[in-house]
């Protein structure tokens, strides 16, 4: 990991959910992530992510947190586990 990418990763680590109920569940994920891609992922073991089911309780946080706080999001697209990039139309 480049001191780039190593600052951009802490950085968003830092940052605080949508979702004040949210956050710790973040951080939780972010650590969880983070681990398993300097530890297994860059070192080519791309075998399962152990952090699908922290993600998936964060997910579930953020969506009542944005309902809650009535966040208009109707015709945004979302990725996350499970859901596949879309083809760029270019």
């Amino acid at each position: 990991m480049t001191s780039e990418s190593a600052a951009a990763a802490a950085a968003a680590a830092a940052m605080n959910s949508v979702g004040e109920a949210c956050t710790d569940m973040k951080r939780e994920y972010d650590q969880c992530f983070n681990r398993w891609f300097a530890e297994k992922f860059l070192k080519g073991d791309g075998s399962g992510d152990p952090c699908t089911d922290l993600f998936k309780r964060y997910q579930q946080c953020v969506q009542k947190a944005i309902k809650e706080k009535e966040i208009p999001i109707e015709g945004l697209e979302f990725m996350g586990h499970g859901k596949e990039k879309p083809e760029s139309s270019s």
